[in-house]
């Protein structure tokens, strides 16, 4: 008997992929460029399993039922490229490449087509929720030739994490979009795990509370609306002590890293002018992390005077409760947006409300209010912004006043809150009539004759006005250098 599907990549992404899908009855079969890992693998995780080693590519094809669908789970970039022009021989029309890893969107969106051009089906789909995601149960969000999913859609929807019987993986849409949705997830997750941090900065150095302290206050805050995987693995952090008997979490080296797709959604986000302010400086405060040694120097120069908050401290805990959850909705609020627009730019024909139902379960980012978000695009497929569904207006009114106590409390004793700064500043700013820009404008006009609109004139006309008599009528749009 043939395999159903075949995975290139025995990382331990893959093998837990591959294990999954042994569970669940589908015949696999595996190759990894490495023939020893293979071996290794069918001798302890896949002992006494039906699954089927390879170690060449065209034993991996030959195993295989037609139409043959072979998953990469290998590096994003080149790696995928050499697979893709290794297997092309050896497969005949209508056989499926799916590329599991993270890739870039673009590039998904390209080999698309190149496949396509050839007879061949290609998906590109994003799978979260880590090693055990991937073990018991991850979300899996498919895009590409739609041609592939229906031969695909059982293997995936059977393996995906499942909630309340519905499984975390639908189509998500054409070309490049299972991989763009992945990269906002991604985005999304970097938001997440930077204000989670805030808080807790917040807590420890601001309010001096312990580790055991802030094990219970986060325990107490995944029983409420913040309930996610994130919360609920801080609470865990907090409270696992090292050998010697102290927080493991106070030993740990204070620079973070990052793999690049926090940043891709960063550039694409300025690339369509979607103001993705929490995101972007998630993804700062990791770059900030990394000088480790010159913030080390700057802080013996550049010493912080403030002392510890004698307040009302379980007060100020709620504060900074409120300012988290708050943060956390204008963190999806802003990726939702961001994907509204790509969903235009490059036609993808996102369904925002299955893209919540995906990562309510398996993902990094799920969480409880993910309900919430589905809820809102159900009731208005067509919602600008998740800040004006009813839920989310409720929401941050009754979180506003201790999210800028939270905020204060950060300026007045020196501590960072980028992440909670800049979604206060976003949603003033998002709710704001009347910005500044009207100055702006003036001083592009003044100094490049760049020209502006008249809020007593129609939208779409341009005015230009020699600001010192000597700059002319003509203004910069009317010519071409």
């Amino acid at each position: 008997m043939k395999a159903d599907i075949g995975l290139i990549g025995l990382a331990v992404m893959g093998q837990n992929l591959v294990l999954n899908m042994n569970d669940h009855g589908i015949k696999v079969a595996v190759y990894n460029r490495t023939a020893s890992k293979v071996d290794e693998f069918l001798a302890g995780p896949a002992h006494a399993t039906d699954i089927v080693g390879s170690h060449t590519l065209q034993a991996l094809v030959d195993s295989l039922a037609s139409p043959r669908k072979i998953m990469l789970m290998v590096k994003a970039g080149s790696v995928v490229d050499q697979y893709i022009d290794d297997l092309l021989p050896l497969l005949s029309p209508g056989d499926i490449i799916i590329d599991g890893g993270n890739s870039l969107f673009t590039d998904t969106s390209r080999r698309t087509q190149y496949l396509k051009d050839k007879g061949l089906l290609y998906i590109g789909t994003g799978v979260s929720g880590g090693e055990e995601g991937a073990r018991h149960g991850p979300a899996i969000m498919p895009g590409g030739n739609p041609a592939a999913w229906p031969a695909v859609k059982p293997i995936f929807q059977a393996i995906s994490a499942q909630v309340d019987g519905v499984p975390c993986c639908a189509w998500v849409g054409d070309n490049g979009a299972g991989h763009y949705v992945k990269m906002v997830h991604n985005g999304i997750e970097y938001g997440d795990m930077q204000l989670i941090c805030e808080a807790y900065q917040l807590l420890s150095d601001g309010l001096g509370l312990s580790a055991n302290e802030m094990h219970a206050i986060f325990a107490d805050w995944n029983r409420g609306e913040l309930n996610s995987y994130l919360i609920e693995i801080t609470a865990s952090i907090l409270a696992y002590n090292d050998d010697d008997g102290k927080p493991l979490l106070d030993k740990i080296l204070d620079t973070a890293g990052q793999k690049g797709t926090g940043k891709w959604t960063g550039i694409d986000a300025l690339h369509l002018g979607i103001p993705l302010t929490l995101i972007g400086e998630s993804v700062f405060a990791r770059c900030l992390s990394a000088q480790k040694d010159e913030r080390v120097r700057a802080a013996q120069k550049l010493p912080k005077t403030a002392s510890c908050f004698e307040g009302d401290k379980p007060a100020m805990i709620q504060a900074i409760r409120q300012a988290l959850y708050a943060s956390k909705i204008i963190s999806y609020a802003q990726g939702f947006q961001l994907m509204r627009e790509a969903s235009k730019e490059y036609a993808m024909a996102l369904n925002y409300g299955d893209i919540a139902l995906m990562w309510r379960g398996g993902c990094i980012i799920r969480s409880r209010f993910l309900d919430d978000i589905k809820a809102a695009y159900t009731a208005n497929p067509d919602l600008e912004n998740l800040l004006l569904a009813d839920f989310f207006v409720d929401a941050m009114t009754q979180a506003e006043a201790g999210w800028r106590q939270a905020v204060i409390l950060g300026i007045q004793l020196g501590i960072p809150t980028p992440a909670f700064s800049s979604a206060l500043a976003y949603f003033d700013g998002y709710r704001s009539e009347r910005l500044p820009a009207n100055l702006l404008q003036a001083q592009r006009d003044y100094f490049g004759a760049h020209s502006y609109e008249r809020i007593d004139k129609p939208r779409g006309e341009f005015f230009h006005t020699d600001w010192t008599g000597r700059g002319g009528k003509t203004a910069s749009t009317t010519y071409n250098a």
